[in-house]
């Protein structure tokens, strides 16, 4: 096989050269045979007879209809498989549960007012939604989440996207869905910036540790550090980061959020490390002359990058170790923990490939990217999504046990982002989300 990307440190010479919307849901309407007909006189209509309203029957079920690749199995449930989701629709020559289902009422508003549905049933064949997360795989359970600490403020999700005159950025962080349930904060965070004399994008993608209480915090404080610092040495004309003084100003400011800017003692060390402890992933991405991305990559924890090319995933980074007896150790190293070598990898990607910098809520469902959830990504990211919302949309796909917060930064040579706006541009590819 050709070898497409080159790898070199710090003191190597440059790198080798690369080979190779759905419609709105409709308005509400009167079920049929359930509004009161107005007299011919004009007067209004006549109250119901006593009784109330007569109960609406129950919405038929339905769900948003899924590519062949990406239905789940028939008969496996939201929740563990022993028996159809809810809105399920059971395959042909199975008849619907028989456990009952209580009508759908409106709140009592007086006699006169109307029991109406709030949405009417899709119809069969129509799109993907753009609301509706996609299963791959077996899906979890639906459920509504519980809403996170307010302070500090948290979104659920955040997505972003925008384009340099050489690259085109696209980012979303969205919630796992055990922090979901369990009324936590996002643990990811995610800052992406460009410094515009060099056209060269600056990033940092983080993941606290789940065992630390404030690691939410120690991300969001990691991201925003580590980027100023890389901003502040390219507007100094440094012809190679210091990784290093990036690092340790990145584990400074968890220390400072411990002492309040007091030099730490041993022991706030040990507290800050038990409170805030976070992963970190950052580096720089910089369009090259013939087309190719050039990626300068440095990390601490197992947090991790790949690169897309030709729909095969192929690692830059990742921590997690296979023991001997094939288990992949979960220890992780992590700020403000700072390992005794610090040294950024150049990597170079092809023109026709993506650089994604994410965490393992994305790495681990991915694996090696050959499964549903790789060919999901590899289909949605091949070419870079006309709209920012489509990342967030992919990324929070529903798949049982796979329950962590997703964080996935992607970058692409800007002239693969089809700008027209018009028939030639990038479709829909699943249905929904532009694409």
């Amino acid at each position: 096989m050709v070898r497409f990307f080159g790898r070199r440190r710090e003191d190597e010479g440059e790198p080798s050269e690369s080979s190779g919307a759905a419609e709105s849901p409709a308005a509400d309407r009167l079920p049929d045979g359930h509004a009161p007909a107005a007299p011919e006189d004009g007067r209004p209509p006549a109250p119901p007879q006593a009784g109330g309203p007569h109960p609406v029957p129950p919405m038929p079920g339905h769900e948003p209809l899924v590519p062949s690749h990406h239905a789940p199995p028939p008969g496996h449930g939201a929740a563990g498989g022993h028996g159809p989701s809810a809105g399920h629709r059971p395959p042909p020559g199975q008849s619907q549960p028989t456990a009952p289902v209580p009508p759908h009422q409106e709140p009592d508003r007086g006699a006169s007012a109307p029991v109406r549905r709030s949405r009417e049933p899709r119809p069969p064949g129509s799109p993907w939604p753009v609301w509706a997360r996609v299963p791959l795989g077996r899906p979890a359970a639906r459920f509504e989440p519980k809403p996170p600490p307010a302070d500090p403020y948290r979104p659920d999700t955040l997505f972003d996207g925008w384009s340099t005159p050489g690259l085109t950025v696209r980012l979303a962080s969205v919630r796992g869905d055990a922090h979901r349930f369990g009324g936590q904060p996002r643990q990811d965070d995610i800052v992406v910036a460009v410094h515009e004399p060099t056209d060269v994008v600056v990033f940092a993608v983080a993941d606290g540790v789940s065992a630390a209480p404030q690691s939410h915090v120690g991300a969001a404080l990691a991201c925003r550090t580590a980027v100023a610092d890389v901003l502040r040495q390219l507007d100094e004309g440094r012809p190679q980061v210091d990784w290093s003084r990036v690092v340790a100003a990145a584990a400074y400011q968890l220390f400072m959020r411990v002492t309040r800017g007091a030099e730490p003692t041993p022991e706030q060390r040990k507290e800050a490390q038990a409170l805030l402890a976070t992963t970190l992933v950052t580096g720089i991405v910089r369009l090259t002359g013939n087309g190719q991305l050039d990626v300068n990559l440095v990390h601490v924890g197992d947090s991790g990058a790949w690169m897309l090319h030709e729909g095969r995933f192929y690692p830059l980074l990742g921590d997690k170790k296979e023991s001997a007896d094939g288990v992949f150790s979960s220890a992780v190293s992590a700020l403000p923990r700072v390992p005794p070598q610090i040294e950024g990898t150049w990597y170079t990607v092809p023109e026709d490939g993506v650089l994604l910098i994410g965490t393992d809520g994305f790495g681990d469902p991915l694996g090696d990217g050959t499964g549903t959830v790789g060919e999901a990504i590899a289909w949605e990211l091949g070419r870079p999504p006309r709209e920012p919302l489509a990342l967030a949309w992919v990324l929070d796909f529903s798949r049982e046990t796979f329950d962590d917060d997703r964080t996935l930064l992607a970058v692409w040579p800007r002239h693969r982002l089809d700008e027209s706006g018009g028939p030639g541009a990038p479709a829909a590819r699943t249905g929904g989300a532009a694409g």
